[in-house]
């Protein structure tokens, strides 16, 4: 048994060994926030960290430009596969927005979580982009879809039991085929934190050290102690079951978040990635696949405290704030260095002022429609169980909630009202670990806040909005499934409302 292993282990070496070359450690940016760093700073950001690679979620113009003769190979994003439904339609969209910049676009990425609703028309739409772009003599820029690791069948147990979900095998099998005659990897998005809470396991299965109290010994001996090796590998099974074996793998999406949620932490965040840059840039590979370098995407850049989500830590992906500080140490080479990341530069700060709550209170339920206004307007997932800011009370939780919109509306007075139960202070109210944050100035963010967004609009299945145009739904779908997303923007009014309720009656 030991020999026919070690002949195993030998034979997988030779066959995915690539001599010579490195992986790449790439970033993805989303911009649905209230504050945004600019396109250029972003790009200056990436080039002082040594990031070779990005991707963006949306195709605006001014936001390649500002990628054009950096050097770093850009990835752009399609979300709207309904809206290219022939050729003559992917070719105006192609014309008009990847020609223009064909010296910058590596690749696009058409669809991803929005596969739940559509199958068949993403995989149709991103053909009629792949033949627009040969039309165009765009051959070079290569065309994927992104599946996330929810497209694997529930309940794995152990990276063997990997297999594509039933319902999208036939055209999963298509695009596997597409993306072999082509030479193109496929591109897989996981969410660690989601996976390791849905299946029990200790958070210490996150961090790619082999070193957690998790350890999952497969049917051919190999052994799993860190979630990115599991899942990896649970794609290369897939691949294999449905007749794809070498099919080559790039990690699109994964990140480890910083609030909102249980193992959520900055301090959790900084260990995920000093464990998991210095494995990917050693080329070391996985169980299944050894000696392959692993490209990878980080999520993200930045937190994205407008976007609509399925859990509260989805808009606490970001390395940096909104005002382009670093959150923790990362070394983004992977070379392990303990390090912060380059600081944004050029970015200006609001004065110290917050909005608390006065503690006036005449009927507590009047207050609560207030604090529902302010968290239904802003961002209140660090108030959520596990979140940086659960731990205050009642006054605490109101006040956080009116600093945030406070904040969201560039401390306009008027946005401190509340009807006369807000006020500003100078003093900082930060709370232990929550953090009362002082946002940026006024800028180019406004530009692009979605129109669905200032309307508050949304509802459609499509994800389309009255009176927003396709780069601006753009945002709101990005690596989110679009379908569900628009209603769950209820979440966070209602859960913490829940809680405020319960306190209430605790009260009595």
């Amino acid at each position: 048994m030991a020999s026919t292993m070690i002949l195993l282990s030998y034979l997988l070496i030779v066959l995915f060994r690539n001599d010579g070359v490195e992986a790449i450690i790439g970033i993805n940016w989303g911009r649905t926030s209230a504050q945004r760093i600019v396109p250029s700073q972003v790009v200056d950001l990436l080039l002082q960290n040594g990031v070779s690679a990005a991707r963006i979620y949306a195709t605006q113009p001014d936001i390649i430009s500002a990628f054009r003769g950096s050097g770093i190979d850009l990835t752009v994003s399609s979300f709207n596969t309904l809206g290219l439904d022939s050729l003559d339609a992917a070719k105006f969209w192609v014309q008009n927005n990847i020609v223009p910049f064909a010296d910058t676009i590596r690749n696009i990425y058409v669809g991803s979580y929005v596969w739940a609703e559509n199958k068949h028309p993403v995989f149709d739409s991103a053909m009629n982009i792949h033949n627009a772009l040969q039309d165009f003599g765009l051959s070079k820029i290569k065309l994927n879809m992104p599946l996330p690791h929810l497209m694997l069948k529930k309940n794995l147990t152990r990276p063997s039991d990997g297999e594509f979900v039933d319902e999208f095998k036939e055209v999963f099998g298509r695009l596997f085929r597409y993306l072999e005659e082509n030479n193109t990897p496929l591109v897989m998005e996981m969410v660690p934190i989601t996976f390791i809470h849905l299946n029990n396991y200790d958070v210490s299965f996150g961090l790619a050290d082999n070193k957690s109290t998790n350890v999952i010994t497969d049917i051919n001996g190999f052994v799993y102690a860190n979630v990115i090796e599991f899942l990896y590998d649970s794609f290369v099974w897939a691949l294999k079951k449905a007749g794809h074996p070498n099919l080559k793998l790039v990690i699109g999406q994964v990140g480890w978040p910083t609030d909102g949620y249980p193992g959520a932490n900055i301090s959790m965040a900084e260990r995920f990635y000093k464990t998991l840059l210095p494995f990917v840039m050693s080329n070391k590979g996985t169980p299944m696949r050894p000696g392959a370098p692993i490209d990878i995407y980080l999520s993200s850049l930045q937190d994205e405290n407008k976007v609509m989500f399925n859990y509260p830590y989805s808009r606490h992906w970001g390395i940096y704030r909104g005002n382009g500080e670093p959150k923790f140490k990362i070394d983004l080479s992977g070379q392990g260095r303990d390090i912060f990341p380059t600081r944004t530069k050029g970015i200006m700060r609001m004065p110290d002022r917050w909005c608390v709550f006065n503690g006036l209170e005449k009927n507590r339920l009047d207050v609560m429609k207030q604090f529902e206004k302010a968290c239904n307007q802003s961002d209140c997932t660090s108030l959520y169980t596990g979140g940086s800011c659960s731990h205050l009370d009642f006054a605490g939780n109101v006040s956080y909630a009116f600093n945030m919109f406070f904040q969201f509306n560039f401390q306009g007075e008027e946005a401190c009202y509340f009807e006369g139960m807000g006020r500003v202070v100078t003093t900082n109210p930060s709370s232990g670990s929550c953090l009362f944050r002082v946002d940026v100035v006024r800028g180019e963010q406004t530009q692009y806040l979605p129109t669905a967004l200032r309307s508050n609009a949304c509802g459609r299945s499509n994800g389309k909005c009255p009176g927003s145009s396709a780069d601006e739904n753009t945002e709101l779908s990005n690596k989110y499934h679009i379908g569900s997303t628009c209603k769950l923007h209820e979440v966070p009014k209602c859960a913490i409302l829940l809680f405020m309720i319960s306190t209430f009656l605790a009260l009595l």
